[in-house]
């Protein structure tokens, strides 16, 4: 037997129940059978009396006897029904579904062992669907018992948990001659491991709680380690790969600007990133970074200042954004804050007029233009540069891979790269998934920024709500008003969102509203912004549209209809579009009175905090890994131990391992790391194929 062995051959199981096996729980070779872990153990080192039972959700384990087995019929339905007897009370089994030789095997007047959960009715103890060992079959049965994942379709043809059972400890003889070492002796030494034999003989049959979670232990460690490593050499690929021009100089563009245009003090946070960007741009290697930062942490003034030092350098900068409202805002930022600087910044969309388009492809290539901000119009042939140096991306995931390969394409040697996200992603997912690029945190807002006061209400507040926007447009200020828009309902949507449009206009009579939603032309859209960013509207009744990319600091309300149908990180997003200025704003989710238990967790973590990262740990339990990272990155996350919100300690430390192990031993050529570069070569290269360890 090997672990590549057909599960159809192991003792127990044959063709047609491996096929059975394969199709509901995708298992098909030994390796399969042992990657397979017990959801759960029963203690049955414990044995419990009937006059001692108290309510619980713990499967527990009796001995006595059964007596008194009689069917009953009730109406249409029969249920099997037993009496069973310690010496200390008698309580109810009973099966609701049954086989009809149930009756026959099960023992009378034996004395056997029970499993199972208890129910209580009138304060009377039952135990439906037990599970019953005969006493004799007991003797050396001390260990924890595992319980496997399972289905109504493989118990009904006999493959319960006792088959499992016995298929693994069948397997689990074979440990010996299956299992390989894959972590070297000074290892296991620093974390005290047990051996990866033993690890899997605990996992399955543990000797004890304390022997399964030291075996629990080593597999989570085993899973981030070596999918660390993977990311870790594939960093190392691509740094030995990627050349890039240095910049060196930190200039008079920069010093300038930083010395005298700076409307604001850096935070601490912006420091420390600009830093860790300045370090990684002097090296003749490309930049590879990701910048996370929660909305308004002030990631634009740190790609403001990057781009400066690009052209310090002689080198040419552009910003990419997904939709033509995010790169206007960005345009309008950097323009605002360069206007006494004199420096050339242009703004390249689907929407520019042929004529601009002929200026700023002729200022690119004469090198005349030093900053472009666009959407993917710069992706365009046509668009040619000088000497790109810089290319940054906003919000990445909204681009593909060959989007971004044709920015990169801009230039014979590639521009760094800086990838930007104002979408918090959960510390523990930035270093697992992005751990081929460099991470970099903004972790704090900029002094003086008041919090955003968010509170949930019903319909039946609606009056109070639209009485408290009225008093605060009677202080000067604007509202949001956002409705869902949610592609599988589109038409619905659009419906509800009119019928939103009309009766707030209804409500607030004496004011100016406007509308915006995705499917409004780009003119209109930019004129329905226009007019609602001059003030000349008080209420802008929205879609999600503007969940990016609006930035309107005189807005201090934002309520969000119907909000039980948004996501955590959606809601989170468009909260950020208010609390921009210096006035205290406030974000208002209405919901209707009967909401998912989700719903619930999600309106109820808005409402206490306002820390990104925080929601975004949320999200993830929510929502899973899969989700958060986006549906391209969904399949990657197949950890079968490893939990990316719960075992993030784990993950820090298999980081800061696999670290140090490739920077002593980038090849993994030392003697004492063999063990580590056999194993990965022989289980992981296949699935990174740009790994250049052989």
């Amino acid at each position: 037997m090997t672990l590549d062995t057909s599960i159809e051959y192991v003792k127990g199981i044959g063709p047609e129940r491996a096929k059975l096996i394969k199709n509901v729980l995708g298992i098909s070779t030994v390796d399969d059978l042992l990657n397979f872990y017990p959801i759960r153990y029963l203690d049955k080192s414990k044995v419990h009396k009937i006059s001692q039972l108290e309510e619980t959700s713990q499967e527990i384990q009796l001995k006595g006897k059964i007596t008194q087995v009689q069917e009953i019929q009730t109406g249409k339905t029969k249920r099997l029904s037993a009496k069973f007897n310690d010496d200390t009370g008698t309580m109810d089994l009973v099966w609701f579904q049954y086989s009809k030789w149930l009756k026959e095997q099960i023992p009378i007047n034996r004395e056997v062992y029970i499993f199972g959960k208890i129910n209580v009715f009138n304060r009377q103890f039952s135990m439906p669907h037990p599970e019953i060992d005969a006493e004799e079959k007991k003797e050396g049965d001390s260990r924890l018992k595992p319980i496997y994942p399972s289905s109504e379709k493989l118990t009904k043809r006999g493959l319960n948990q006792r088959f499992f059972q016995f298929v693994l400890r069948n397997i689990c003889r074979e440990i010996p001659n299956l299992i390989e070492e894959n972590f070297p002796e000074y290892l296991i030494k620093a974390f005290k491991f047990l051996s990866r034999q033993h690890t899997f003989l605990n996992i399955h049959f543990p000797k004890d709680m304390e022997h399964f979670e030291k075996a629990d232990h080593r597999l989570k460690f085993e899973e981030s380690f070596f999918f660390q490593l993977g990311y870790g050499l594939k960093k190392l690929h691509h740094k030995t790969q990627a050349v890039g021009n240095p910049f060196p100089i930190i200039g008079d563009h920069f010093n300038t600007f930083y010395n005298h245009h700076i409307p604001f003090d850096l935070t601490n946070a912006q420091k420390r990133v600009l830093k860790e960007i300045r370090m990684d741009m002097k090296r003749p290697i490309q930049m590879n970074r990701l910048l996370q930062g929660d909305v308004g942490s002030g990631k634009t003034m740190v790609a403001l200042l990057t781009m400066l030092i690009a052209m310090d350098n002689s080198f040419q900068s552009c910003l990419m954004a997904p939709t033509e409202i995010l790169a206007q805002q960005h345009y309008n930022g950097i323009k605002d804050l360069l206007q006494e600087t004199g420096i050339n910044v242009r703004l390249l969309t689907g929407s520019t007029k042929t004529s601009e388009r002929k200026i700023i492809h002729q200022e690119l290539e004469d090198g005349s233009l030093s900053i472009l901000v666009g959407t993917h119009a710069v992706l365009e042939d046509k668009v040619k540069f000088r000497n790109l140096g810089l290319a940054i991306i906003d919000e990445q995931h909204r681009f593909g891979v060959a989007q971004r390969a044709k920015l990169w394409a801009k230039n014979r040697i590639p521009p760094h790269i800086l990838v930007m996200t104002a979408t918090p992603i959960p510390r523990t997912l930035a270093m697992s998934f992005y751990s081929d690029l460099d991470v970099s945190v903004i972790d704090e807002m900029p002094v003086g920024r008041k919090p955003i006061i968010t509170a949930h209400r019903r319909e039946k507040d609606r009056t109070y709500v639209y009485n408290f926007c009225r008093d605060e447009i009677r202080k000067g200020r604007q509202i949001y008003f956002v409705y869902p828009l949610i592609e599988e309902s589109e038409t619905l949507d659009y419906k509800n969102l009119m019928e939103g449009l009309e009766h707030v206009m209804d409500a607030f009579s004496d004011y100016n509203v406007t509308m915006l939603h995705g499917k409004m032309k780009s003119d209109e859209k930019d004129a329905a912004m226009n007019y609602f960013a001059s003030g000349k509207a008080e209420i802008m009744v929205a879609t999600t549209v503007i969940e990016v990319g609006v930035n309107v600091p005189n807005a201090s309300v934002m309520v969000i209809e119907s909000s039980e149908r948004f996501g955590l990180s959606q809601l989170h997003q468009l909260r950020g579009r208010v609390g921009r200025g210096a006035e205290q704003s406030y974000c208002i989710l209405m919901t209707s009175d009967k909401m998912s238990k989700e719903s619930r967790t999600r309106i109820k973590t808005m409402t206490e905090t306002n820390d990104g990262f925080k929601i975004s740990e949320v999200d993830m339990q929510l929502r899973g890994p899969g989700d958060i990272l986006g549906t391209q990155q969904s399949g990657v996350v197949d950890f079968k131990k490893l939990d990316l919100v719960n075992d993030s300690a784990i993950i820090k430390t298999t980081k800061n391992v696999v670290d140090k192990i490739l920077e002593a031993d980038p090849h993994l050529n030392r003697p004492e790391n063999m063990i580590i570069k056999n194993y990965y070569l022989k289980y992981y290269k296949g699935k990174n194929k740009w790994s250049k360890i052989s």
